[in-house]
């Protein structure tokens, strides 16, 4: 039997929840599941998730294939990286070893993406101060320029009268067919 590792939607329309389990791959995704292995809620907005990386991992051992929703969560809580270290190898105390360092890793890249979304923010803050600074001298500048006018009399061109559109027609409505009933409305 091949296994997959996928998460298995639960929770009521437009609030989806997932669980993480296993099941055989022919089953249909909310199916019935040979274990239950976490969870997921993409509604919040650090995204939460609990895995049992220790099941994932034997699942994984005995063969199962993780989904490409789950090797995210995985990517995201360093398991695919020590999934990756296992299947090279690797002795528990060189794993521990490059999961602190990626541990670490992670935790800098958290912090400039953070930086980065700080900066990006002040950034658009200054831009919309701009242009609202722009627009407050625009109108001031516009109005010396006009007041300087010739005094010169002109002739001014006649104005033509304008054509008006023709209004338009009500449209003709078709004769009902007689022969269909009513539909009801639901």
């Amino acid at each position: 039997m091949s296994t997959k590792i996928r998460l298995k939607r639960i929770g009521r329309r437009n609030r989806p929840f997932y669980r993480v389990v296993v099941m055989d791959s022919r089953n249909r995704r909310d199916g019935a599941a040979i274990e239950e292995l976490g969870w997921f809620n993409p509604i919040e907005a650090d995204k939460p998730y609990e895995l049992k990386e220790d099941r994932i991992l034997h699942w994984l051992q005995l063969g199962a294939q993780p989904s490409d929703a789950l090797h995210g969560l995985m990517k995201r809580s360093g398991l695919a990286h020590r999934w990756h270290l296992i299947n090279q190898g690797l002795d528990e105390k060189d794993i521990e070893k490059e999961m602190k360092k990626w541990a670490m890793t992670r935790e800098e890249t958290l912090k400039n993406r953070a930086a980065k979304a700080e900066e990006k923010a002040k950034a658009a803050k200054e831009k919309a101060k701009e242009k609202a600074k722009a627009a407050a001298e625009a109108p001031v500048e516009e109005a010396p320029a006009e007041e300087p006018k010739e005094e010169a009399p002109a002739e001014e061109p006649k104005e033509e009268p304008k054509e008006e559109a023709p209004a338009e027609e009500p449209k003709e409505k078709k004769p009902a067919n007689k022969d269909k009933k009513p539909s009801k409305k639901k």
